[in-house]
């Protein structure tokens, strides 16, 4: 029991000191410009009202969120075949930014 404790403390207090990143503006553009070129051919009102949330959005996490947004708009104007491919050209631009856990592929 003592060594699960340690190791769970161990584990909590290395994560702590991992030192934090933050975004930049430029970090933000460069997201936000690779996503809103994954929508740049649909254009309706649920597009619109997407890129506004692409821009309100702080940070990269949020933003990765959206995935899910642009995946639904470009299969239902294109196929979902292209939406993945889309998706999945966005996860460079991601790296480093949300969970390595997080970057699958969409098949």
């Amino acid at each position: 029991m003592i060594r699960t404790l340690t190791r769970l403390l161990r584990a909590r207090f290395q994560r702590a000191q991992k030192p934090r990143r933050f975004p930049t503006a430029r970090d933000m553009y460069q997201i936000r410009e690779a996503m809103l070129s994954a929508m740049n051919d649909c254009e309706s009102s649920g597009a619109d009202r997407l890129r506004q949330r692409l821009y309100q959005a702080r940070a990269p996490q949020e933003l990765w969120l959206l995935r899910n947004d642009i995946y639904q708009l470009v299969s239902q104007r294109h196929s979902q075949s292209e939406a993945a491919q889309r998706i999945n050209a966005l996860m460079p631009v991601f790296e480093g930014w949300v969970d390595a856990k997080q970057l699958l592929r969409i098949k």
